[in-house]
C-alpha cells in the first residue's frame, strides 16, 4: 500500500481509502465488518462515511452506515489505527429528513455530536461539508446557471467560525469540502487566510475516467493551494468494472437495484466505457484495476475512495494500488478522453 500525507498535516493516510455508503442498504453489518477487517489487514487506514449514508438516502436508513462502523470500532478497539472521515449533509429535498437548516452553527454542532454517537468515538479526524448550501452545478449538472433570486447569504466566514469551535472542542481534528466548486473552494481558503480560521485541507469530489472535470480549475487550486482531492466514484457506480457492458452484474449491483442513478450510463459514457474495456484487455488487466490505477496516480489525488459490495470486489480494488500504468497506456486513455470528453460530469 502507498501512503501520503493529508495536506498541511503530519497524518499518513493510505492512497486507497475505504468508502462505506453501501453499508446498511446493499451490505449488512456483518459484511461491513468483514470489509473493514480485510481493508485494515491490507494497509488501508482511511475510512469515509457521512451522516447521510447509506445511499440512496432515506429517513429509515439515515445514519446506519456510521452505526455499522461504530459497532466494529466498539468490537475491535481499533480506533487508533484509523483516520475517520465524515460529513454534514448540505440542504435540499434529498436531505430534508435530516434537517433543513444547512450549515448553521446549531446544525454543525448537531451533526458532529450525532456522528460521534453513531461511530462510538470521541473525535472525527476529518469533517467535511457534503455539498454547498448555495445553488450551483453539482451532481451531474454540466454548466452553472446563476439564479438572481437565490435566497442564500454569503456565510463562508460564519461556517468556518463554527468549524473552529468544534476543532477547539477536540471533537474534530481537521475540516474539508465535498462536491464543492472552484469559487467556493477559493472563498473558504481566502476566508481562512484573512481571519485565521481553520483551513480546508481536502476536497472530496467525483473523479474517474468518465468524469475528469476536476482537471480544470480545481486541479490548479489543488496543486497551488495544497488541498488534496479525495476522489470518490473512481469506478463510476461500478460502470468502469465493465460488468454492465458484459452482462455480469448481480442483482445486488448498484444500477440493478437503483436504475435511476444514470449519471454514468448515458450513451456517450457507455461508448467510452467500451473503449476503455478494450484497452484494458489489450494490456492484460481488468478495467476495474486500470480505472483505479489511473485515479490513484494523479498528482492532485490524496486518496482514492473505493467502495465494494463484495469481498471479491474489495480485494481487486485494493490490489490496484500495486499497478503502474505506462506512458503509452496513459496516452491511449487520453486519446479516448479527447474523443469522448467527460461524458458523465
Amino acid at each position: 500500500m502507498q501512503y501520503t500525507l493529508l495536506p498541511n498535516t503530519d497524518i499518513q493516510v493510505s492512497k486507497i481509502c475505504l468508502g462505506t455508503m453501501t453499508w446498511g442498504n446493499q451490505n449488512t453489518e456483518a459484511e461491513g465488518h468483514e470489509q473493514l477487517d480485510y481493508a485494515i489487514d491490507h494497509g488501508i487506514n482511511f475510512i469515509d462515511t457521512a451522516e447521510l449514508y447509506p445511499v440512496p438516502a432515506s429517513a429509515e436508513t439515515q445514519g446506519r452506515t456510521s452505526e455499522i462502523l461504530g459497532s466494529w470500532l466498539k468490537k475491535t478497539g481499533n480506533r487508533d489505527k484509523l483516520i475517520l472521515a465524515s460529513k454534514i449533509a448540505g440542504p435540499g429535498d434529498y436531505t430534508a429528513h435530516i434537517r433543513t437548516t444547512g450549515f448553521s452553527h446549531k446544525s454543525i454542532i448537531e451533526a458532529v455530536d450525532n456522528e460521534l454517537e453513531r461511530l462510538k468515538t470521541d473525535y472525527i479526524d476529518l469533517f467535511q461539508l457534503h455539498w454547498p448550501e448555495r445553488q450551483t452545478n453539482v451532481f451531474g449538472v454540466r454548466g452553472y446557471v446563476h439564479n438572481p433570486n437565490e435566497q442564500w447569504t454569503d456565510n463562508f466566514k460564519i461556517v468556518l467560525e463554527s468549524l473552529k469551535e468544534i476543532i477547539e472542542s477536540g471533537k474534530v481534528r481537521y475540516v474539508g469540502l465535498s462536491n464543492e466548486k472552484a469559487w467556493g473552494t477559493m472563498r473558504y481558503l481566502e476566508e481562512s487566510k484573512i481571519h485565521g480560521l481553520p483551513r480546508m485541507i481536502t476536497i472530496q469530489n467525483a473523479y474517474s475516467m468518465l468524469n475528469r472535470t476536476f482537471e480544470g480549475d480545481l486541479a490548479e487550486i489543488a496543486m497551488r493551494e495544497d488541498i488534496g482531492l479525495m476522489a470518490y466514484s473512481p469506478m463510476a457506480f461500478g460502470v468502469l468494472s465493465g460488468k454492465y457492458i458484459e452482462g455480469k452484474q448481480t442483482k445486488n449491483s448498484r444500477l440493478s437495484l437503483f436504475p435511476r442513478f444514470s449519471r454514468y450510463s448515458n450513451q456517450r459514457a457507455t461508448e467510452a466505457t467500451k473503449r476503455y474495456l478494450q484497452l484494458a484487455r489489450e494490456n492484460n488487466m481488468s478495467l476495474a484495476q486500470m480505472s483505479l490505477a489511473f485515479v490513484t496516480r494523479q498528482p492532485f489525488v490524496t486518496g482514492n475512495i473505493i467502495g465494494a459490495t463484495s469481498l471479491e470486489q474489495l480485494k481487486e480494488n485494493i490490489d490496484s494500488a500495486n499497478l503502474i500504468l505506462d506512458e503509452e497506456l496513459l496516452k491511449r486513455i487520453d486519446e479516448i478522453h479527447e474523443s469522448i470528453p467527460n461524458p458523465s460530469p
